[in-house]
């Protein structure tokens, strides 16, 4: 078990299984023996293709998806059942981003009342709200007359920054944060990473950041976690993992990123198919994933 007085979040020999749908039907295993840590202040990026797992793991953190076995402790409190209303006190200390910018937001409502409404929840008069939503739009520098307007008059880019302004209302420790620049174009990418790294640096807030492009987790992470069918094939220093994998199924997503020169693609392309069969030789990977 990790040490308390540094470690937010601890998951140890996570186990997620989900009940098959008819008579009979076997149950799907979706997390194998997950084990992480999350320090105070810091970002731990999970990795990995689609149908890995890593988006079941945000979800198990946040009392979305069944814990079948193991453990999750949040400030060495045990979370993994938690009741609602147990959860209703977490949220105050642990807040999600999700993917698409154009879906989690409540297109009928307008900014502010979106800001202030988990306030609300918590029992924050509405003057103090006023008052901390104006300090969200400030800090994801976003034009103090928002609060009068509604999300379709906003680019996704300036979207997913009332989604992080309303993910930091309550001040948490921890933000999962699952995929929140994929649906976005590269330059506004960048921007909203800045953007975290910026509240990282003001707040001492920490990330489960959750992504599927080793650059962007290089970006942004101090510590690399990476998932393949619902285990961890390889987890460490962000430099390390991004840029000199040792595994090969790491090395295989460092080979996705794509390059302007033709040859050097094809030789990518090579390479992935290569170290497809190799993982398939281990017994867990097919050549199909390549």
């Amino acid at each position: 078990m990790a040490d308390t007085a540094s470690t937010l979040l601890d998951v140890e020999d996570l186990i997620v299984e989900y009940p098959g749908k008819g008579f009979r039907a076997k149950s799907f295993r979706a997390l194998t023996d997950i084990s992480i840590s999350i320090g105070r202040g810091e970002t731990l990026g999970l990795v990995g293709e689609s149908g890995s797992g890593k988006t079941t793991l945000g979800r198990a953190v946040l009392g979305l998806a069944p814990v079948t076995g193991g453990s999750i402790e949040f400030e060495g409190q045990q979370i993994g059942h938690a009741s609602r209303r147990q959860r209703q006190k977490l949220s105050r200390h642990l807040q999600v981003v999700f993917q698409d910018p154009y879906t989690s937001l409540n297109p009928a409502m307008e900014i502010g009342d979106i800001l202030a409404e988990p306030l609300g929840i918590q029992g924050v008069s509405p003057a103090d709200s006023r008052k901390r939503v104006k300090e969200l739009l400030d800090q994801v520098n976003l034009p103090s007359d928002a609060v009068h307007r509604q999300p379709r008059e906003f680019s996704g880019g300036q979207r997913q920054r009332v989604a992080i302004a309303r993910a930091l209302a309550l001040s948490p420790k921890l933000i999962v944060c699952d995929e929140p620049v994929s649906a976005l174009d590269l330059t506004t990418q960048a921007t909203v990473l800045d953007l975290f790294l910026q509240i990282q640096r003001d707040t001492g807030v920490s990330y489960l950041f959750i992504s599927h492009d080793l650059d962007v987790v290089h970006h942004i992470s101090h510590r690399v976690a990476v998932m393949y069918r619902g285990r961890i094939v390889e987890q460490g220093d962000a430099g390390q993992v991004t840029r000199r994998p040792q595994h090969p199924y790491t090395q295989k997503l460092l080979l996705a990123s794509p390059v302007p020169d033709p040859d050097r693609q094809q030789a990518r392309r090579d390479e992935r198919r290569r170290l497809a069969e190799e993982l398939a030789q281990q017994g867990d990977f097919s050549p199909a994933d390549a």
